[in-house]
């Protein structure tokens, strides 16, 4: 059973795809939203000056969840394996603080959000959040100054901060109707002759999904930990499945992202057998557990809705988490690698 998500949500979702008559009412609205942008580029102070380090922005043109939090945290991987310190700087979508945050591993979602706080847990690498993003990479800086690299988190649009280097990640969808908000999804308007300077293309998809050329990139669960040891900091193990399978004939599943029947259709295609899959909002904050806290049958979540669930809360004992791995191909490292380099020898 799959619990619907909200009928405007799924509406307007589905209107992105295609010029249909819902676009077609909310074009008017993405003109003035082109407009706004606009005004907005125009008006905005300039950037500000380098950073110490060099920057590296992973972002996306379209709204909702492309895969920008795993691309981080695979990126962070990647740099170190060519010997960086990383750190991460993200605006903390959903999070009610307005000071800027160095986020540990004790930092409530409510201070960090839950994106941030999921990247500090798994990757172990510095984190601060903030609106003003230059602020907050100089805060982080100056707390960490072991830092060798910086990667903004879904930064694309924030010009005043500087870069470097760019990575554009792109699922299924593409740029949908190639309309602005609110009558497509894109947050700035795509050409399709032009690749921004500076930029990888990151395909979270089984193919390339719009005409820039770019790098396909490898998504896969890598195991089920128990809401405990991933709090640890475990690793899960693939063979998981087949055990979790054989332990129980009966599976709920829980997700607040983006794109929920995406977790789901994993989870089924590692052989889980859901017989509940529950969609929640996006960023979700679990105050109130979606399934029974008495439920004898096992509970599987996110990663990013395991950072909203301490272990130890009632109704949380048979809970799992579901880990994603991302990889790259090496023609992106080849394609990305030079870019910071360059400002290394700088």
């Amino acid at each position: 059973m799959t619990a619907p998500q909200s009928p405007a949500a799924a509406r307007l979702q589905a209107a992105w795809l295609r010029r249909g008559l819902l676009a077609c009412a909310l074009w008017p609205l993405s003109v003035v939203y082109g407009l706004l942008r606009a005004a907005h580029l125009r008006l905005q102070a300039p950037p500000a000056s380098p950073l110490p380090v060099p920057v590296l922005v992973v972002g996306n043109l379209i709204a909702g969840g492309a895969g920008k939090t795993p691309t981080v945290l695979a990126l962070v991987e990647l740099l170190r394996r060519q010997g960086h310190v990383p750190g991460v700087i993200s605006r903390g979508y959903g999070r009610t603080a307005e000071h800027i945050v160095i986020v540990t591993p004790d930092t409530p979602v409510s201070d960090s959000g839950d994106e941030p706080l999921l990247m500090r847990l798994r990757s172990r690498a510095p984190v601060a959040v903030g609106r003003n993003r230059v602020e907050v990479a100089r805060a982080l800086l100056a707390e960490c100054p072991e830092v060798t690299v910086l990667l903004s988190d879904d930064g694309l649009q924030h010009h005043r901060l500087p870069r470097d280097a760019q990575v554009i990640v792109f699922d299924e969808r593409g740029i949908g109707n190639g309309w602005l908000l609110p009558a497509g999804p894109l947050r700035e308007p795509f050409s399709a002759s032009r690749v921004p300077s500076r930029s990888v293309v990151v395909y979270n998809a089984p193919s390339p999904s719009t005409p820039w050329p770019g790098h396909v990139a490898q998504r896969r669960l890598g195991g089920l930990l128990a809401l405990s040891d991933w709090w640890r900091g475990d690793v899960a193990q693939a063979d998981t499945f087949d055990e979790a399978k054989r332990r129980h004939p009966r599976w709920w599943a829980a997700a607040g992202v983006a794109r929920p029947e995406r977790f789901f259709g994993m989870l089924r295609a590692a052989g889980l057998p859901l017989v509940h899959a529950m969609q929640l909002p996006d960023h979700d904050d679990f105050a109130v557990l979606p399934w029974p806290q008495d439920t004898a049958e096992p509970v599987v979540v996110t990663e990013k809705d395991a950072v909203k669930l301490r272990p130890g809360r009632p109704g949380t004992e048979n809970v799992w988490v579901a880990t994603l791995d991302f990889t790259f191909p090496p023609e992106f490292e080849q394609a990305l690698l030079p870019l910071l380099q360059r400002r290394a020898s700088r």
